[in-house]
């Protein structure tokens, strides 16, 4: 569903010249995994992620999604896609029904389909009781849901989600985790970015280690646990990203 080969990302800085943010990386998704992207803040996995739903383009290799690449088919990827950012970015003036329309519409759904479509994604996120709430008055975990309904709502077969629950309280960030499981258990193909190793035990079924740009080891929890001689992802996470810093601290030395 997702392949990934070799992708690389610069960017130009005006005092430090060009700055690599992704390394050659590769990866693949399959239909109805979800795969974890894990690393610490500035690792690159958003920047990753914003290759893939068209975004950012990429400096150097490619990323194919459903059939299409992302920098030569940009619209046929982002029909196939859902793609939701660490900003909910709601609209105040409008309500949650409102606002989930409005990309409903944009997505080319109307009339009776669109409306069935957004009774059945407000059912399964539970949030017919603030349907006609106007965003500026809503919770975090309120507006959380409508930026997650709003990337469902055209039924795309593969979901990007960067970093969700980053910054939202324990409940509220049980709410979106669970709400993410459901779209696992409907068979979504799913990308999952997060620094949090709870998440990953949680929604995934491999991952990929990355850190300065780079993936460090990929698998399932218990292949990644096993090669390694650890006994959790977090021990080897910080097993990893140690040994590659001070590697590249030799080789700079």
């Amino acid at each position: 569903m997702i392949s990934v080969s070799k992708l690389t990302k610069t960017f130009n800085d005006l005092k430090r010249g060009n700055v690599p943010a992704l390394n050659a990386v590769s990866f693949e998704v399959r239909p109805g995994e979800v795969f974890g992207l894990l690393g610490p803040n500035g690792a690159g996995k958003t920047t990753c992620l914003r290759i893939l739903s068209t975004v950012l383009r990429s400096t150097g290799g490619t990323a194919i999604i459903a059939g299409y690449d992302v920098n030569k088919n940009p619209a046929q990827v982002r029909s196939r896609i859902g793609f939701m950012s660490n900003n909910t970015g709601v609209y105040d003036r409008m309500t949650a029904w409102e606002m989930v329309e409005y990309f409903g519409q944009l997505y080319d759904l109307e009339g009776e389909q669109l409306r069935e479509r957004m009774h059945a994604v407000f059912a399964t996120l539970q949030m017919n009781d603030f349907k006609d709430l106007l965003c500026a008055k809503m919770s975090t975990g309120m507006k959380q849901k409508v930026s997650i309904a709003r990337t469902i709502i055209h039924d795309p077969p593969v979901m990007i989600f960067d970093e969700p629950t980053s910054g939202l309280d324990v409940l509220v960030a049980r709410n979106v985790v669970d709400a993410i499981r459901k779209l696992r258990d409907a068979g979504k193909t799913i990308i999952y970015s997060t620094h949090i190793m709870s998440e990953v035990e949680k929604l995934c079924d491999r991952v990929g280690i990355i850190h300065k740009g780079s993936i460090l080891a990929m698998g399932s929890r218990t292949e990644l646990c096993d090669q390694h001689n650890e006994h959790d992802i977090e021990e080897l996470f910080f097993k990893l990203v140690d040994q590659y810093d001070g590697l590249q601290a030799s080789v700079a030395v």
